[in-house]
């Protein structure tokens, strides 16, 4: 009997310390450091539109964004080479987290400033969090004298402004994924029946095709129209390709605009009927 209690006994505890050397396992192995997420996109732009990147504290980017005209426009006006929208911008790393943008565009004689701040990071480890979150807020100015001589906007009428959230999420080293809704307002409209606000979704992502290329691509839907312009949805798609401190993109879009008051609302190509800008974005980081 005594003999059969001990037998017990010795199983039960060999059983705890098997329990208990188990546990000490699963917790040697449990991640104890939380690491930040990096590189969802190769550049701060998808495309046309920004991505979830910011620029580094104290780093300053200059960014040439080109468009050429239509590619359906024949030989003539050699395939759209001949018409050109061009914006010049620098962007500043205030913070690693707050990244401020000043630009002007030849489009309208646009001029654009920016602030984009990284609210909220993709974690991995101890404590991770599946998804990074950014804020974007800009101002435009339209200076191009009025072609209406009976009109002759104001300061205040000439203004417009955009508000995004970047929701992205890098699904692995070769996909990141990009949801972003907007918000456009005007102060001031063509015609009446124009609205002041329009909202958008924007939907983007990255497939890593080698170490330093990647191909790109981006689509907003605007979920109101203008009346005075006949509008359709912007589409681009894009290749990213990483040389030391530059990012080249080259880029097929219908819209020739480059900044989101214009590019998200006011694009009036057809992309699959031809209506295609070949583009590029070139960004030397200093």
């Amino acid at each position: 009997m005594i003999k059969k209690f001990l037998g017990l006994l010795f199983v039960g505890l060999s059983l705890q310390l098997s329990a208990q050397d188990l546990f000490d396992v699963l917790e040697d192995e449990a991640p104890k450091t939380t690491e930040a997420v990096t590189a969802t996109f190769k550049g701060t732009r998808i495309a046309n539109g920004h991505s979830i990147e910011n620029r580094k504290n104290k780093e300053l980017e200059f960014i040439i964004s080109h468009r050429f005209g239509r590619v359906n426009t024949g030989f003539y006006d050699l395939f759209g080479l001949d018409q050109s929208n061009i914006r010049f911008a620098l962007e500043y790393g205030i913070t690693d987290d707050l990244t401020a943008g000043l630009g002007r565009s030849s489009f309208e004689k646009i001029y654009d400033g920016f602030l984009k701040y990284k609210l909220v990071k993709q974690k991995t480890g101890a404590k991770s969090f599946p998804i990074a979150i950014s804020l974007f807020g800009s101002a435009t100015i339209k200076t191009q004298e009025s072609f209406d001589p009976n009109f002759d906007p104001s300061f205040s009428e000439r203004l417009a402004y955009v508000g995004q959230v970047l929701i992205a999420r890098k699904f692995s080293p070769s996909l990141s994924l990009q949801l972003t809704p907007t918000f456009v307002h005007r102060n001031s409209v063509v015609l009446d029946a124009d609205p002041h606000d329009i909202f958008a979704l924007g939907f983007g992502g990255r497939v890593k095709l080698g170490k330093r290329v990647s191909l790109n691509a981006e689509y907003y839907y605007a979920f109101d129209e203008l009346e005075s312009l006949t509008t359709t949805n912007s589409l681009a798609f894009g290749v990213d390709i990483e040389t030391g401190g530059h990012v080249f993109q080259i880029i097929l879009s219908n819209s020739i605009t480059m900044i989101e008051k214009s590019f998200i609302t006011e694009t009036t190509g057809n992309f699959f009927g031809g209506d295609i800008h070949l583009g590029f974005n070139i960004s030397r980081t200093f």
